[in-house]
């Protein structure tokens, strides 16, 4: 299996397989998943995709918005870059076939939290999975794509890696593990693109998916790439509370559509309290009053509630929703949703420029993996599958007009597994997982404080030596891979958080709860 493509790329949602599509009218794509194809976040996204389409909308007002959810610490270059190809995009994955929803011949668009106005195109409640199945489709019928599943990337090729050792750190692809054949495969490339998401899973409730480990953060951040923003998780205010069903999300939609945040014990209606916008303020805000709220009264959810709206509308534009809960027991048009916050999105990540080029050569990024300047320190909603899309054809644009200096990979030297056994006691990746999922929690989450910052640092670092000892010594198994990352990457959001001595968008610290009047960047080196 081990093998050569033109490009490689690490991920198979809407930024890897956008690229994918644009790469392969002329090269050869090789496209790994670390489970099935459609594990990623692309299928599970609810909302949308944000793009100005109606009349009296403007990119003004998007790019404004935009700017306004990210507390002034977006790029604004990229901001108008990507909210401009914003129509063109949603008119290509028109023509690949998303069945996007339609009212008299037109888009049909609603409003988010956040949005000046109607912007946001959708299929139902369901927009990801409609997403992520053209894109497959399209992906499987093209003969110059190879779509490589249940292969788990360990770490990038560079000249390190060489037959003829070099210090030059260009990527030449990347050593991965087969679920399938148990072997470490070296994949090589002259140009290697991330897809791989977020690193949602660092934290003990996210509604990412379980895949999303932070590996293309950790295995950039090893290659000697910047990382920045690590900081900026945004939480979801609204998810399902449920005991048996993690992860299940309820839309933003839902509060843009009129549904209200209740505190069950008092039964007042709480978000005129904390915003004049109400249920329609941005996410962090909403999900810190969610946290206050549950923290203060020492409740396990708060109460979202639709079921003041006409039946008939409710089913027709939640049907997923309202069927999921069904089956919970929970009628959405008579009952309140029980609802607590949740990791959602990271806005850090590697850092890209325009067309999507990290600091290493050869190596490119797109969509949740990056922190290209779109968001800032929040994200806007719907905003974030545009930038997959966005960004996955920008870095399929550069790497095809930069073909002739993107030389052939040099001769690459096979994974040893001479000096390694295998593991003989897999309970020490659960526990050691576990621990870093609870202390991100408690300590890294909506609400910090420097000596929480500190505690969890503490604990990083003593993980981090048990981990490194344990790769050492024992063969990779996928859960080692991804224990590797987390570790990785909790380290970089602690670090971040600690180097920020302001509360900006998603990063807010009872320490430093005002704002500094310049907004900077924080930017970790290697």
């Amino acid at each position: 299996m081990s093998g050569a493509f033109d490009v490689l790329i690490v991920g198979s949602g809407a930024a890897g397989l956008s690229a994918a599509l644009n790469l392969a009218e002329t090269r050869k794509v090789g496209v790994i998943a670390k489970g099935a194809l459609g594990e990623g976040a692309t299928g599970w996204a609810q909302g949308g995709i944000a793009a100005v389409l109606e009349e009296g909308d403007s990119f003004e007002a998007h790019v404004r918005d935009t700017m306004t959810a990210g507390a002034g610490l977006n790029d604004l270059a990229v901001v108008e870059h990507v909210v401009g190809a914003a129509p063109a995009a949603i008119a290509r994955l028109v023509e690949l076939g998303v069945p996007f929803a339609e009212e008299g011949g037109v888009l049909h668009l609603t409003r988010e939290g956040g949005h000046s106005h109607r912007r946001i195109v959708h299929v139902a409640d369901a927009t990801g999975r409609a997403v992520q199945q053209a894109l497959e489709t399209a992906a499987a019928a093209n003969p110059n794509i190879t779509l490589l599943p249940d292969m788990v990337a360990i770490d990038l090729i560079s000249g390190r890696h060489a037959a003829q050792f070099s210090t030059s750190g260009a990527i030449h692809g990347l050593y991965a593990y087969s679920r399938e054949t148990k072997r470490v495969e070296t994949l090589t490339a002259r140009a290697t693109i991330l897809a791989s998401g977020g690193a949602g899973r660092a934290y003990l409730y996210s509604t990412a998916p379980r895949g999303a480990t932070g590996d293309g953060i950790a295995m950039a951040w090893r290659a000697g790439c910047r990382i920045s923003n690590m900081e900026f998780m945004q939480f979801h205010p609204t998810c399902l509370y449920n005991l048996s069903v993690k992860n299940f999300l309820i839309t933003e939609a839902v509060r843009g559509e009129g549904g209200l945040l209740i505190n069950p014990k008092s039964g007042r209606r709480f978000m005129p309290d904390y915003d004049e916008r109400a249920e329609l303020a941005p996410r962090d805000i909403v999900a810190r009053a969610i946290d206050n709220e549950i923290k203060r009264d020492g409740l396990d959810f708060v109460h979202l509630d639709i079921s003041h709206r006409e039946p008939e509308f409710v089913r027709a534009h939640f049907p997923n929703i309202h069927e999921r809960l069904l089956e919970l027991g929970i009628d959405i048009t008579v009952q309140p949703i029980p609802v607590v916050p949740a990791q959602h999105y990271t806005c850090g990540g590697v850092m890209v420029d325009l067309a999507g080029r990290t600091d290493a050569a050869g190596l490119y990024a797109a969509g949740e993996v990056t922190q290209s300047g779109l968001h800032g320190a929040n994200r806007l909603a719907s905003n974030s599958l545009l930038e997959c899309v966005v960004f996955g054809e920008a870095a399929a644009r550069d790497i095809l007009a930069r073909w002739g200096e993107l030389g052939d990979p040099p001769e690459i030297q096979a994974w040893d597994e001479s000096r390694v056994s295998d593991s003989d006691e897999e309970v020490v990746i659960q526990q050691i997982w576990g621990e870093i999922r609870r202390f991100m929690w408690n300590f890294v989450g909506i609400v910090r404080t420097t000596k929480r910052l500190e505690r969890a640092k503490r604990r990083i670092d003593m993980l981090r030596a048990e981990v490194a000892d344990y790769y050492r010594n024992f063969r990779v198994t996928p859960d080692l891979i991804e224990l590797r990352n987390l570790v990785e990457v909790a380290d970089l959001i602690v670090r971040c958080a600690l180097a920020r001595h302001e509360s900006r968008g998603l990063h807010y610290t009872l320490d430093y709860p005002a704002l500094l009047p310049e907004a900077v960047d924080t930017v970790l080196v290697p």
